[in-house]
């Protein structure tokens, strides 16, 4: 089998292109680390595992908890809720409203708002209960 002039002076050619160009990226990788640029971001076990409890607890929070959701992991976060407050809740996103609003239903008056700061102290604390619940209840 004979070479043909051509063919051999452009496989060359192709060759020589990728050599340089690994050798470009070889010199940039080792700029990157020296920097401390790296794309890897390392995260611990710990993290990952904080990071989706949080993301659950906000679904709880933002959605479960306003539709009603009958699941226990909600029953109990409410029951907790109401038991340490000691009067029963009412979660509700009123169509004109923007935040969620948290309704006191035991007053002789009917349902009355919950706001300010109590309305503060409340979020934060069904916050804290639904972390502590998700996080008991995950594997």
């Amino acid at each position: 089998m004979t070479a043909i002039p051509y063919q051999v002076r452009a496989m060359l050619r192709t060759y020589g292109r990728q050599v340089t160009t690994a050798r470009r990226l070889a010199r940039y990788r080792r700029s990157l680390m020296a920097a401390g640029a790296e794309d890897e971001v390392r995260i611990s076990r710990e993290a990952k595992r904080r990071e989706l409890v949080g993301r659950v607890a906000a679904e709880i929070v933002e959605n479960c908890i306003v539709t009603g959701s009958d699941t226990p992991v909600v029953e109990e976060i409410k029951a907790d809720l109401e038991e340490e407050l000691g009067f029963p809740l009412a979660f509700a996103y009123p169509p004109e409203e923007q935040d969620m609003q948290i309704f006191r239903t035991d007053g002789p008056q009917g349902p009355q708002e919950i706001t300010g700061e109590f309305k503060t102290a409340v979020f934060r604390r069904l916050w804290e209960l639904a972390l502590e619940k998700v996080d008991e209840t995950m594997l």
